[in-house]
């Protein structure tokens, strides 16, 4: 009886995403899909998908790592980047402006979880969920009977009640995770994009490379709002004088999110979707873990936080120099900006300890080749995605944990 159960809430905590966010494999067409199958060809493309690498390449990446970060930069060098860490920046994007990142297209193939899914589709698809919760528990056995709840807003149906639309339980009695509800708490206060109902935020937006992708595809789409974000005022501007830039639908401000005293423009717990993007890398391993954490209170629940950023062993860091590392896999560049290497489980322990369910977790090793010089070059990224818990499913996991027979 007590593995029926337990397998019964193993599959409802699967069931509050779509099929989509619920694998770590590799996905063949988000991520790439042109495989090396002979290694004489492999000059032929600029790029290939999911290389899989051999005990002697990946010894000897660990080898030239041990060998980079032998010397240690100076404890007062360290602080130094530390505490100057906007100036670096700043200064990066007034010599570079916008000209020395690619806007990142890529984004709504691999992160379709930053536009809004269809409304009607994704209440239709809750509220049958949640009736099968409550009326059909004793059919739900199997995986398949199991609801499965979309990411975004959570939809309640509102209970049965009088002729005159009020709950047997109460008058007016909203849910805390309704869309009533928060629509309720925030006419309260006034804040760039309280009126959309679909809200994106970017932290290290840089000089916009992936803002105006975003927007553009936001263009027609009535109620979604973008907030992006970033500690060098040089690079917030680049965006604020961009052409697409549209204040009307993007709100880009300077925020320093290592500074938990620094307030966002907008309340906790409004956010759809958070896109963390080659950013949490530059941030002091001691910090990263309390930045997920305020990130994770932006969320609304339900909402995706959609992480990428380097791995292990990549080949930027394969490439710094001795001298150059300030802890282990934290190294410092020559203009003083800083990069840190990943490994799948950091990424997992991270985001668990911040409270997200990990939908996504994976490492995406890539080939990258220059065909003229004729060098191949080993990319290492970790893709992931981290959903903020629905309460209601919380609620059920507690209920049917209390429906266990004593050992």
């Amino acid at each position: 009886m007590n593995v029926i159960w337990r397998n019964r809430l193993f599959y409802l905590r699967l069931g509050t995403v779509p099929h989509r966010c619920q694998s770590g494999s590799h996905p063949t067409a988000p991520l790439g899909s042109r495989i090396l199958t002979n290694p004489t060809k492999v000059f032929e493309h600029n790029m290939w998908d999911h290389m899989q690498w051999s005990k002697e390449e990946e010894a000897a990446a660990r080898k030239r790592v041990e060998d980079n970060s032998a010397v240690r930069v100076l404890v007062e060098e360290q602080v130094k980047y530390e505490s100057e860490a906007s100036k670096y920046w700043n200064t990066f994007y007034k010599i570079h402006k916008n000209k020395f990142f690619k806007d990142r297209n890529w984004l709504l193939r691999e992160f379709p979880e930053i536009l809004p899914v269809d409304q009607k589709l994704k209440e239709k698809t809750e509220e049958s969920s949640w009736d099968c919760v409550k009326t059909n528990s004793a059919n739900c056995s199997s995986e398949m009977h199991y609801p499965t709840m979309p990411e975004g807003r959570t939809h309640y149906k509102k209970s049965s009640g009088s002729s005159d639309g009020q709950s047997k339980v109460g008058s007016n009695f909203s849910h805390p995770d309704s869309e009533e509800h928060r629509k309720s708490c925030l006419k309260a206060e006034f804040f760039p994009g309280s009126n959309a109902t679909f809200r994106i935020l970017e932290v290290g937006c840089g000089a916009g490379n992936s803002v105006f992708p975003i927007l553009n595809t936001l263009r027609n789409i009535p109620g979604a709002f973008l907030y992006c974000c970033d500690f060098a005022p040089g690079a917030v501007e680049l965006i604020k004088s961009h052409s697409s830039y549209r204040a009307a639908q993007c709100c880009a401000f300077v925020h320093d999110v290592c500074d938990e005293s620094s307030p966002y423009p907008f309340p906790d717990g409004v956010l759809d979707a958070i896109l963390l993007v080659f950013v949490l890398s530059s941030i002091h391993p001691d910090r990263m873990q309390s930045v997920v954490n305020r990130l994770s209170k932006l969320l609304k629940p339900g909402g995706m936080l959609l992480f990428r950023d380097y791995g292990r062993y990549d080949m930027t860091q394969l490439r710094f120099k001795e001298g150059h590392c300030l802890s282990e896999n934290f190294y410092v560049r020559g203009d003083g900006t800083r990069a840190y290497f990943f490994t799948k489980g950091e990424v997992h322990s991270m985001f668990y300890k911040a409270g997200l369910d990990e939908k996504q977790n994976l490492v995406d090793r890539r080939l990258q080749v220059n065909r003229k010089k004729q060098v191949k070059m080993h990319r290492v990224w970790v893709q992931g995605k981290f959903q903020k818990p629905l309460r209601w499913t919380q609620n059920i996991s507690k209920f049917m944990f209390s429906l266990l027979p004593p050992h």
